[in-house]
């Protein structure tokens, strides 16, 4: 750690794992609900379980993005950070608001959350993504607006680089586009199309633009490749990013009501934003096969690695199996958009808030890596979380095609409910794969105690035995 105000990053880290332990509980039961439609009810119905599953989603993703913030921009700018005590009181702020949250959605009727939270006066709620309360939805432009004004002047007073004004831009993108989330028309084809500048301009558009400048960071550190080349990489990464998921917000446009001519314009760049996602895999060996040094983090590596290539197989290649206006007419809204979401989110954002916290870790608790054995655990980690995430697509693409069929493509459509009995055993598989993902994410934070008990207790470890040469990892 070559700051000392990077430490701030690392309470950040610490929550974004928990909220994502919280995350995946709960997606398992509403993985058993849609075969066991009363498991846990009254106590969580479907909706609640939905509502805790995809905002803790948000949520931990936000807090890993800006504890990677916190500790790359420091180290890029080369100086401290502008109020490292801002950053502190921000993360307890968002931290407390989020739980309450959660509280307020598993203790409350939703309805009765809204009016106990001021809905009434600037209607927010309600929307997919976006049911946090408008008090929740304030709290956030307020930490997200301190946390800008804390990085962006780190930036403006220190160096400025590639990586950091990357970072910076994708960071304020995504505060601006928040914004529309207390934009709440009453004419339904108005709030899905301006519901779509937060939810498909943030993932498919400034979210990109950070997974750049994080992944490139990591890289740059681990492989000792000059900073010139990963930079032009990032310019090209990030110029299609933004060309093509800018406009291939189209896609989403199809069926909601706006003009026809998005169908071709969505079609069109949609079919393009794989290239991006390609041009990162091919950038992030590239890297490491030009490598100049041998970094001891073997397990960052390989997060890093499995970033570039899960993203570009659920972000790019699922997400251009139903993106064409003629394909997307049977396919939206069904299973196959499930798959596309779960390893989509998986590859891209996931994995690269994983890899900035293998990266950062073990530096700001003092050491350059960790030990052999706790990297061990980590590489198990990244097998079993990713091996049963891309079974859960797989499971959910089979469930989804054969959904599209008996339900929307054949002569004789069965009834939604009638086909959900016939997929059922996909769901079950689901399930079953969700539970092995669990114990990869438990595996993975075993793998934290692992670490710190070796660095405690160095001589209970044989290095003959447990440090393999660079060549054997």
């Amino acid at each position: 750690m070559k700051y000392k105000s990077q430490a701030v990053a690392k309470p950040y880290f610490i929550a974004a794992i928990g909220l994502f332990l919280a995350q995946v509980i709960f997606g398992i039961i509403l993985g058993i609900q849609y075969v066991v439609g009363d498991f846990l009810f009254p106590e969580i119905p479907f909706n609640v379980a939905r509502m805790v599953h995809t905002n803790t989603l948000i949520v931990w993703l936000l807090m890993g993005f800006m504890g990677a913030a916190y500790y790359l921009i420091p180290e890029e700018s080369e100086r401290e950070l502008y109020a490292p005590w801002l950053a502190l009181v921000m993360f307890w702020i968002f931290l407390i608001a989020a739980a309450l949250t959660v509280i307020g959605y598993l203790a409350v009727p939703y309805a009765r959350l809204a009016e106990m939270t001021g809905n009434d006066i600037l209607p927010t709620m309600g929307r997919e993504f976006l049911e946090q309360p408008t008090i929740t939805k304030v709290g956030i432009v307020i930490v997200a607006l301190a946390f800008l004004f804390n990085i962006g002047m780190t930036v403006l007073k220190g160096r400025k680089t590639v990586v950091s004004l990357v970072m910076l831009i994708g960071l304020v993108g995504l505060a601006f586009f928040f914004l529309f989330s207390f934009y709440n028309p009453t004419n339904l084809v108005l709030d899905k199309f301006y519901w779509w500048w937060v939810v498909h301009l943030w993932v498919e558009g400034v979210w990109e633009l950070i997974m750049g400048a994080m992944l490139a960071f990591v890289l740059i550190k681990t492989t000792g490749v000059d900073r010139e080349v990963v930079e032009k990489w990032l310019y090209i990464i990030i110029a299609m990013a933004l060309i093509t998921g800018i406009i291939g917000t189209g896609h989403h446009f199809y069926w909601i009501g706006p003009p026809e001519y998005w169908q071709w314009w969505g079609s069109i760049f949609s079919a393009l934003e794989p290239l991006p996602f390609f041009m990162m895999t091919v950038f992030a060996f590239n890297m490491v096969n030009q490598r100049r040094r041998n970094h001891p983090n073997k397990a960052a590596v390989l997060w890093a690695l499995g970033t570039a290539v899960l993203a570009f197989l659920g972000a790019g290649v699922w997400g251009f199996l139903h993106t064409l206006a003629p394909v997307n007419f049977y396919t939206h809204g069904s299973q196959i958009t499930a798959a596309h979401g779960h390893l989509a989110f998986y590859g891209a954002y996931v994995l690269i808030n994983i890899t900035m916290i293998s990266y950062a870790m073990p530096l700001l608790n003092g050491r350059e890596a960790n030990s052999m054995r706790s990297q061990i655990l980590e590489m198990w980690a990244f097998w079993l979380m990713s091996v049963s995430m891309v079974f859960i697509t797989l499971f959910l693409t089979a469930a989804g095609i054969l959904q599209i069929f008996l339900q929307r493509y054949t002569e004789t459509p069965l009834p939604f409910m009638v086909v959900q009995d016939k997929i059922a055993l996909f769901y079950w598989l689901r399930v079953i794969s969700g539970l092995v993902f669990l114990g990869g994410l438990g595996t993975y934070i075993a793998s934290f105690f692992v670490a710190a008990h070796d660095a405690k207790h160095p001589q209970a470890i044989d290095a003959g035995k447990v440090q393999p040469s660079p060549a054997a990892v």
